[in-house]
C-alpha cells in the first residue's frame, strides 16, 4: 500500500555480497546530493571510519531536524537564535539476544540566543528533542537526550 504525504523524499542504495564481506553504496537521492557514498560492515561496526554508515546518515538527519525544531521552539518563546550548532551522536550496539540496534541519539547544542536563561534554553532543547519529526520517528526505540549550552 502506497502512502501519500505532502512532501516525499527518497534515497536508494545497493549492496553486493554478504554482510561482512560485501560492499554497498548510496546510489541516489531526491536532491541528488547523496550519491556514491560507499558502505561496508567494517565502517558500520566501527573498524573503518573512512566510509559513511546508516547511523551517520541518521545522525545528520537528526541534527538537522532538531536544529529546525529548536529554532521553532525558541521563536515561540520570543528568543530567536542567532546561531545553533548541533551535533548528534548515534549509538549502534549489539542487541541482547543477537543482532544490532540503534540505541541512542544524544543531541548536543551550542546556541547563541539573546534574552534567554540557560535553564529556559535547556527546557527549549528538551521540548525540541521530543518534538522534531526525526525524534518522533525514533521514540520508543531509541533513547534521545539533549544537552544545551549557551555561548
Amino acid at each position: 500500500m502506497t502512502k501519500h504525504a505532502q512532501s516525499v523524499h527518497e534515497a536508494a542504495a545497493t549492496w553486493q555480497g554478504g554482510l561482512t564481506d560485501g560492499t554497498g553504496s548510496i546510489t541516489g537521492s531526491t536532491s541528488g546530493k547523496l550519491k556514491d557514498l560507499q558502505l561496508t560492515w567494517d565502517a558500520r561496526s566501527g573498524a573503518d571510519n573512512s566510509l559513511t554508515t546508516p547511523e551517520e546518515l541518521l545522525a545528520a538527519a537528526h541534527a538537522a531536524c532538531f536544529a529546525m525544531a529548536l529554532a521553532h521552539e525558541l521563536q515561540g518563546r520570543k528568543a530567536e537564535p542567532q546561531k545553533l550548532d548541533v551535533t548528534a551522536h548515534v549509538g549502534f550496539d549489539p542487541k541482547v539476544g543477537g543482532g544490532f540496534q540503534v540505541s541512542f541519539s544524544n543531541l548536543s547544542v551550542k546556541g547563541q540566543v539573546s534574552g534567554i536563561s540557560q535553564e529556559a534554553f535547556q527546557e527549549a532543547v528538551d521540548q525540541a528533542a521530543q518534538g522534531c519529526p526525526i525524534s518522533q520517528a525514533l521514540m520508543g526505540n531509541v533513547e534521545i537526550n539533549g544537552v544545551a549550552e549557551l555561548v
